[in-house]
């Protein structure tokens, strides 16, 4: 007896899969229980061949589609783990875990409190995320594009082709999720973001944890759980204080231009942490007030034109460097306070502006969006899930930064 391979899907889940424009790749791709067994199905534009790899079993996988979808039944009881193998014209091979197999990594309540615009801990589910899942140690991906056409996770583990690794669209929440098994900290990566137009936008996470020193662009990936504090005793005392009474003696200082090491370079974050603490008390100073340290494009603007709301800027170092820097002022007894800059952001084609290929961040209407001293963009407060990205990354660096 021959299996239907396209088994449960319509021609135009197939054609819209390849063109790049499915709303939900899973449902194609995943595994799919039929009668005595399951197909498996796999795409990737590019291989020649593709195998199913189940416990050390190597199944020749049959091409369904001249563009690059196989499939296969195996009489097996779903669900269950497996790999794929390609192969390609100039001889190289690629074996991975199949990503369209796993469940969502986010739920319901999330959706409503986005949407509501009360999330406060949103940075734990939007962004990239190393975590395991399902038993499975990989990254969760999640993108808010509610008026894209597809969202391709991009990146140097898969040659940063948005053809490879398209995300699903979660109801009518419009957060695209994907998560990717095997992956790993410090990988490059992007969104790629399809817009309803067919225009292909090119952007880095707005909630990434990491990015790259400028003028590069990608986010990396970060895992903010490993770093193990030493200020518990300031953390403790600061809860007791009474600061509308405690005296205040505030140094303000931009970190790059405090000093510089040799041949006029930035000191890294861990170098900061050795000399200003002790030079602030020495001085009779109680807390450090930080220009902004959130990533930004360009020098000059002293981190006022932020284009990385959730990472520290990597021009003295990692988020843990950074981490370290807060940590031992408060271990000198020195608290730290952080310029925040909520109100505009630039116009840098790479980041919020125009986001999924509308004006997502910023207000549509320039008399509104665009602010005239500085050419910049102003947030529209009026939409819940951008108050809430806003207002959740506040807290954020209260609490994963101190």
């Amino acid at each position: 007896m021959r299996i239907n391979l396209a088994f449960g899907l319509t021609s135009q889940d197939i054609e819209r899969l390849v063109k790049g424009e499915h709303h939900d790749p899973h449902y194609v791709l995943v595994g799919h229980p039929v009668n005595g067994g399951v197909i498996i199905r796999a795409f990737h534009p590019e291989a020649i061949k593709t195998e199913l790899i189940i416990s050390e079993q190597t199944y020749l996988m049959e091409k369904i589609h001249p563009q690059g979808l196989f499939a296969f039944f195996v009489e097996k009881t779903w669900p269950f783990d497996y790999k794929h193998r390609f192969y390609f014209a100039d001889g190289s091979i690629w074996e991975r875990r199949d990503p369209y197999r796993f469940l969502p990594t986010l739920g319901e309540i999330d959706f409503y409190l986005y949407g509501e615009g009360k999330h406060w801990e949103i940075y734990k589910k939007l962004g990239a995320h190393v975590c395991v899942h399902e038993g499975i140690k990989g990254v969760s991906f999640a993108v808010w594009a509610p008026n894209a056409l597809r969202v391709s996770v991009i990146g140097e583990f898969n040659g940063w082709d948005g053809r490879i690794y398209p995300m699903r669209v979660l109801g009518p929440s419009g957060i695209w999720e994907i998560f990717i098994p095997d992956l790993k900290e410090g990988l490059l990566y992007k969104y790629e973001i399809k817009t309803k137009e067919g225009l292909l936008r090119i952007k880095t996470d707005p909630f990434a944890f990491f990015m790259e020193k400028r003028p590069k662009t990608a986010s990396i990936i970060w895992d903010l759980g490993k770093y193990e504090w030493h200020d518990a005793a300031w953390m403790e005392e600061r809860k007791k204080k009474d600061w509308y009474k405690e005296p205040l003696n505030i140094y303000e200082v931009h970190l790059g231009s405090w000093r510089r090491g040799e041949n006029n370079r930035f000191l890294t974050y861990r170098e900061l942490a050795e000399e200003l603490p002790t030079y602030v008390k020495k001085l009779g100073f109680t807390h450090i007030e930080l220009l902004p340290i959130m990533e930004h494009p360009h020098d000059a603007s002293w981190g006022y034109q932020v284009s990385g709301y959730y990472a520290p800027t990597s021009r003295y170092g990692t988020p843990d460097d950074f981490r370290y820097f807060v940590d031992k002022c408060h271990q000198a007894g020195i608290g730290v306070i952080l310029d925040w800059v909520p109100g505009h952001f630039p116009k840098d084609d790479y980041s919020l502006r125009l986001f999924d290929g509308t004006a997502l961040y910023e207000h549509a209407d320039p008399r509104l969006g665009e602010h005239p001293d500085w050419g910049t963009l102003i947030f529209n407060f009026g939409r819940n899930e951008v108050k809430n990205f806003l207002i959740a990354n506040a807290l954020f660096w209260l609490k994963e930064y101190h």
